[in-house]
């Protein structure tokens, strides 16, 4: 018995399979029965159940894998929540020649010479979005709209609305939508603190305008920084799941249903996905949002310092007992900082009480409090714990993104 292979397009040669012998063939067949595992004894995650509360293993995995899991529930109840985006852009093409608007030169020659105007050009993006409100707001990437003068989303039942911007914040690189509709399909914001690396975890998007797409994953890290974002203000949640160009401002969701995160941003030298995928995570997502909501604009908390994390070799040259806390590298004069009493080489170990050991968590801490809000700073000088209390000034987005 031969398999003589098969052919698609115009006619190239895809595959070619031989097997051997009816009787080998059979021989396997009856193998593999042999094989199979009572599905009796295995137990499978369910939706009901997410991946956020499964309790560690307490026995090894078995030899043979039992029937594969399927995802499908999950996919059935968001992916009707996902949209496509398109936005156009007006883009002018550069003059080749500016001189002709010079005064001195229109005065000896006038319009003589002088190539017509360029006609504007249009320039469209693709991108994903995710409804949060049953009439019409949805959540995508600033970048996804950034300049649009028209903004259209596809749904999944086939209908297409005009949309409207109520607010972007390029320092997180979220932006809200809204369409005038009612009664859409939603998705519900999850806790992604409680999001645990190993979870499994899917993206849903339209990546390359290709149409709906879900791809599957795990959480690989979190916590992470890429530097892309215009003030990068980042907290990502690193996934192997597949996300590609148009992936962006679409939901990551856990296998409970609940978006965990917003699609953003990918690190790759070919511009394709390798596995290394990052999504904001859906608490950053939900405060900006709301913030967004009520005033159209996020204002960010300030300190006005420059810190670092407290290694060992810091803690060795400080004479440091440990390497809690956050270092104290600059502090900008007249800042908030300044005013309470903060000092160079100061070591930060809490912000209102939450222990800080990472800068990118104190900065997101200070951040994502309001400008004017009184708080308390626990700090270790000279040997010695003490408190300082400090009004948080605003963050701008001149200043420069080290400063807290």
């Amino acid at each position: 018995m031969i398999c003589r292979g098969f052919v698609i397009g115009d006619g190239q040669l895809v595959a070619r399979v031989s097997t051997l012998s009816t009787l080998i063939g059979l021989v396997l067949i009856l193998g593999a029965a042999c094989n199979r595992q009572d599905p009796s004894t295995v137990r499978f995650a369910s939706t009901s159940e997410p991946a956020v509360n499964n309790p560690p293993l307490n026995n090894p995995p078995a030899s043979t894998a039992g029937p594969g899991i399927s995802y499908a529930d999950v996919v059935s109840r968001v992916s009707p929540a996902v949209i496509t985006i398109h936005s156009q852009m007006r883009v002018r093409a550069p003059e080749q020649y500016p001189f002709m608007d010079d005064p001195i030169f229109r005065e000896f020659f006038g319009d003589r010479g002088r190539p017509p105007q360029q006609p504007l050009q249009r320039r469209t993006g693709l991108g994903s979005g995710v409804i949060v409100s049953a009439d019409g707001y949805i959540l995508t990437n600033h970048h996804v709209v950034d300049g649009a003068e028209q903004i259209k989303i596809d749904m999944n039942d086939s209908r297409t609305f005009d949309a409207r911007i109520v607010g972007s914040d390029p320092p997180s690189d979220l932006a809200l939508l809204k369409v005038d509709a009612t009664n859409l399909p939603v998705l519900s914001l999850g806790n992604s603190d409680r999001v645990r690396v190993g979870d499994v975890v899917l993206a849903i998007g339209n990546p390359l305008g290709i149409g709906q797409t879900v791809t599957m994953g795990i959480i690989s890290a979190k916590g992470r920084q890429t530097g892309l974002s215009n003030g990068s203000f980042e907290d990502f949640l690193q996934t192997d799941a597949p996300i590609n160009q148009g992936n962006s401002g679409g939901a990551l969701v856990s296998t409970n249903s609940e978006v965990i995160g917003i699609n953003s941003q990918i690190l790759s030298p070919s511009g394709g996905s390798i596995g290394i995928g990052f999504a904001i995570p859906s608490n950053m997502a939900r405060t900006v949002m709301d913030t967004l909501v009520r005033t159209g604009k996020v204002r960010r908390g300030q300190l006005g310092i420059t810190v670092q994390k407290v290694t060992s070799e810091v803690a060795e040259k400080l004479k440091l007992r440990d390497q809690r806390g956050i270092l104290v590298a600059q502090v900008q004069p007249g800042s908030a900082a300044d005013r309470a009493g903060v000092r160079q080489g100061d070591i930060i170990t809490t912000f209102n009480g939450t222990e800080v050991n990472e800068p990118n968590t104190f900065r997101n801490l200070v951040a994502a409090t309001a400008p004017g809000t009184d708080v308390t700073l626990t700090m270790q000088r000279d040997g010695r714990e003490q408190q300082v209390r400090a009004i948080l000034g605003e963050f701008r987005q001149q200043v420069h993104q080290q400063d807290r």
